[in-house]
Order: structure tokens, then C-alpha cells, then sequence
């Protein structure tokens, strides 16, 4: 039977305590790390939208613009010139992923924090002082860096500082953050957009530097976690102040053990993570680490996110209109995030990726119907119908907020064992940037040749996904992260490829 159930021992008795404002705090301040990513997200898509913008940087699609008589709807910002703006930072984010990776492992999370921040400032400066398109696409990349160290760093943050039974609700906090970061840029860019003489763009990418100075600088007074510090200085004393702190109680002892036990078994196979990755007894881990953030990737919502006012002028919408619309698919989809956070440790992962992909694919089949039926070449939809889809993406958004956005950046950090963990996260985050780039390189063009067949394209792979998740991943919810492995090996499919291995791992596995 392919429904796995959350797992409950006694072990997970050990691992009492109760959240603190120290812990509160530290997770809110790392957060910071998914509002740069949702910032860039939000920004990007919007100022792309703005004409005095495409004017500067991309004239040939804003004479298009201006011609749309003779240009079809969906082709009308064709261009891999822009698309290439878009898309550069994913580059340099699925690059710096393995680098991230080596630091987050030798030196901890917290000096990947800050070298996140640090980058990301770097590229917002040179975005917002940009003279003509190579100046911006270098900033692009230099603000990929940023996220690439963050994407890593951030997510093993929160769930090694959660306790097993708040980790969904803690990690979850990335999303709502990104969330928050994509909604305030949404509000920034509408702003700006009024201002006189063609320089607001400037504004929105400047503004930037604001959660990045937050991050960079706050980061340098996080703690580090506990299982980080055992990990890289084997200081157990420090890692127990830090523990006493995090969980407000004095008895941490048997947590303790449990992190100690863990780094010991990664001592002799930290050297060679991604080899050690790729061992048999770790496959379940390393599917996931790749299928998830593809799946994420593939539901289509990065194409709402970065070219939402695209979208919504291809349309019919105004250039006002638009920004506003892409405001209110930002409170939605940072409003369902925020819900998601107190119930995911209490329905678990599966159900809420399971009605999440139903409610997108239903909502993307609707906006897809619409637009084939009303949505010529030329002209636009009438205001009901425009109305309509920007409902149906609405509806899209909040499906995704409280599924396969939050679930596909905690389901990853707390599935791998100590040992691979940086490793695994790297994976994910290397794969996510892979297809973010892909689909954000070739949607304009998708759009412009499948037209509102796009929108069944992605509804489809929703319907693969959802099966997937059915089938294959087990329920993680209130399951230490030192006993994970157990639930793969309690799992109806992946049972028959871990078998007990993980039991014996001293006697010659293979």
C-alpha cells in the first residue's frame, strides 16, 4: 500500500523542550535569507514590465510593445535577451551551490549566511547602478552567488535549531519568507512605477540592499547549531550551552547523544559526501534530493513569480494594473504559506502535497481553457474573463503556498543523515536552480509557441508529481532528523532497496 504514515517512538520523547525566544529570534534572522531570494523573485518580473526599464535595456521589445498590431499576444516579449537577465542569477546560484556545500560543511551554516548576504549586497549595487545590460546581468550574478549560499545555508538552519515536532512549522518560515520578499518587491515596483522622469526601476532594484544589510549583518551575531558545532569544532560543551539555550531546559543530555552519535558515524565519510551520497543506502535521500526541487520547479509557479505582470499584460491588463494584480498573488500566496505553518505538523507533508497539486492542476486547467477559447493573437480578454484568470491564478498561488513551496525546501533538509546533509542540500539546491533556469530561459518562447497550452503543460506535470508523491515519500512529520533513516526503511517501496542496511553498516555494505 503506497501510504506512508508518520512514525512515533519513544526516542522522539527525548527530544523535549519548548520553543524560546532565543530560537524565535535566530530563525527569524536567517529567514531573512529566503526574503532576498523572494525579493529578487518579485523584482525581477516586475520591472521587466516597466516601460521606461525595456526602453533603456531591451529597446526591440518595447517597439514590439508599442506594435502590437502586429505582434501576436503571446510572443509579444519574446526575447532571450531578457530572459537572460531573468535567469543569469540561477547560473551563478546552481555554480555556487557546490562551493556553498564545501563551506556550510567545514566551516557551518552561519559563515554561509554571511557570505550570502555579503554577495547579494554586492550585485544589488551594481543592479541599481546599472548603465546598460551587462552591467545588470553582471549583478545578477553576483546576487546568484548570494542566493546560492543562503538557498543552502538557511534550511539546514531552521531544521537542525527546530525542535522535531515545530521543524515543519520553523522551516516553513523560509517560504513565508521568500513569500514576503516577493510581496514587498510586488508593493515596491507598483510603487515605484508612478515616478516621474523613468528612474523608479532604479528604486526597486536598489531597495534590494535592505533585507541583504539585515541579513549580513544580523547573521554575524546568529549562533551557530548545535549539530553544526559538534560537526566541524567537536566542541560538545559549547554545542550544549547552545542546546540548554535553544530548548529553555537544562536536561538536553539524550539530544545530545543523539547529535554526537550522528557526527561520530560522519567522521568517516564527511571527507566524501557526494561518494558517500551515492551508496545504495541512500537512495531514497538522493531521489528526493533530485525530484523535489524539480517537481518545484515544474509545477510552474517561478513563471507566475517572475512574469506575473508579463502575464498579466499579455492579457489585456495595463501596465498599473498589472503590478497590482501580481500584489495580490503575492498576499495570497504569502497568506496560504502562513497557514501552512500550523498545519503541517498536524496534517503532515503528504496530505497538503497531495491537495495543493489537486487545487493547482484544476486552477491551471481553468486559466488554460479560458485562454484558449477567448485569448486570440490579437486583442485581449474581456475584463470578466481577465478577471477570472487572475481568480484562477489565485487560487493557483495558494496551492502552492501551502504545498510544494514550503514542502520542497523542508522535505529536502530533514530527510539526510549528518554526514550528508550540506551534501544532499547542495543537490537540492543545485537541481532547483538548474530547472528555475530552464523554465525561466525558455517560457517567453514556450508561451509564445504553445499559447495557453503552456498552462496544461505544467498542469500535467502536477498530475505526475502528486502520483509521486503518493507512491514514494513517506510521512516525515515529527520524526527526529537523527532517525530518519528509518522511515525509508519502513516505506512499502523503498523498503525493498534500503532493507536494514542502515543496521549494518560495519559489515561490509555495499
Amino acid at each position: 500500500m503506497a501510504v506512508g504514515l508518520a512514525i512515533t517512538r519513544p526516542s522522539e520523547q527525548k527530544n523535549n523542550g519548548r520553543i524560546t525566544l532565543y530560537v524565535v529570534l535566530s530563525c527569524m534572522m536567517a529567514a531573512m535569507g529566503g526574503v532576498i531570494f523572494g525579493y529578487d523573485i518579485g523584482i525581477t518580473g516586475g520591472v521587466t514590465s516597466m516601460e521606461p526599464f525595456l526602453n533603456k535595456f531591451f529597446h526591440n521589445i518595447y517597439l514590439k510593445m508599442k506594435s502590437d498590431d502586429k505582434v501576436s499576444n503571446y510572443c509579444m516579449f519574446d526575447s532571450q535577451l531578457l530572459t537572460s537577465f531573468t535567469s543569469s542569477l540561477y547560473v551563478a546560484g546552481f555554480v555556487t551551490s557546490f562551493f556553498a556545500s564545501y563551506v556550510t560543511r567545514v566551516f557551518g551554516r552561519k559563515p554561509s549566511i554571511v557570505a550570502g548576504g555579503a554577495a547579494f549586497l554586492a550585485g544589488t549595487a551594481l543592479g541599481g547602478a546599472a548603465f546598460n545590460v551587462y552591467m545588470l546581468i553582471v549583478g545578477r550574478l553576483l546576487l546568484g552567488v548570494g542566493v546560492g549560499f543562503a538557498n543552502q545555508a538557511v534550511p539546514l538552519y531552521l531544521s537542525e535549531m527546530a525542535l522535531p515536532r515545530f521543524r515543519g512549522a520553523i522551516n516553513n518560515g523560509f517560504q513565508l519568507s521568500i513569500g514576503i520578499g516577493a510581496l514587498s518587491a510586488n508593493l515596491i515596483n507598483y510603487g515605484t512605477e508612478k515616478i516621474e522622469g523613468g528612474w523608479g526601476w532604479r528604486v526597486s532594484l536598489a531597495m534590494a540592499a535592505v533585507p541583504a544589510s539585515f541579513l549580513t549583518l544580523g547573521a554575524l551575531f546568529l549562533p551557530e547549531t548545535p549539530n553544526s558545532l559538534i560537526q566541524t569544532t567537536q566542541d560538545h560543551q559549547k554545542a550544549k550551552r547552545i542546546l540548554q539555550r535553544i530548548r529553555g531546559i537544562e536536561d538536553v543530555e539524550a539530544e545530545l547523544d543523539d547529535l554526537t552519535k550522528a557526527s561520530s558515524t560522519s567522521k568517516t565519510s564527511s571527507q566524501q559526501p557526494f561518494k558517500i551520497i551515492m551508496k545504495r543506502r541512500y537512495r531514497p535521500q538522493l531521489v528526493m534530493a533530485i525530484a523535489i526541487p524539480f517537481f518545484q520547479q515544474v509545477t510552474g509557479i517561478n513563471v507566475i513569480a517572475f512574469y506575473a505582470p508579463l502575464l498579466f499584460r499579455t492579457i489585456g491588463l495595463g501596465e498599473s494594473a498589472s503590478l497590482l494584480s501580481s500584489v495580490m498573488t503575492g498576499i495570497v500566496g504569502t497568506g496560504s504559506t502562513f497557514i501552512s505553518m500550523f498545519i503541517v505538523d498536524k496534517l503532515g507533508r503528504r496530505t497538503l502535497f497531495i491537495v495543493g497539486g489537486i487545487q493547482m492542476f484544476v486552477s491551471q486547467c481553468i486559466v488554460g481553457g479560458i485562454m484558449a477559447v477567448h485569448l486570440k493573437d490579437h486583442g485581449g480578454l474581456s475584463k470578466g474573463y481577465a478577471y477570472m484568470v487572475l481568480i484562477m491564478i489565485c487560487i493557483y498561488v495558494a496551492g502552492f503556498g501551502w504545498s510544494w513551496g514550503p514542502l520542497g525546501w523542508l522535505v529536502p533538509s530533514e530527510i539526510f543523515p549528518l554526514e550528508i546533509r550540506s551534501a544532499g542540500q547542495s543537490i537540492t539546491v543545485a537541481v532547483s536552480f538548474l530547472f528555475t533556469f530552464i523554465v525561466a530561459q525558455t517560457f517567453l518562447s514556450m508561451l509564445c509557441h504553445f499559447k495557453s497550452g503552456i498552462f496544461f503543460f505544467f498542469g500535467g506535470w502536477v498530475v505526475v508529481m502528486t502520483v509521486f508523491v503518493y507512491c514514494f515519500l513517506p510521512e516525515t512529520k515529527n520524526v527526529p532528523l537523527e532517525q530518519m533513516e528509518k522511515v525509508w526503511q519502513e516505506h512499502w517501496f523503498w523498503k525493498k532497496i534500503v532493507g536494514k542496511i542502515s543496521d549494518d553498516r560495519g559489515k561490509g555494505e555495499v
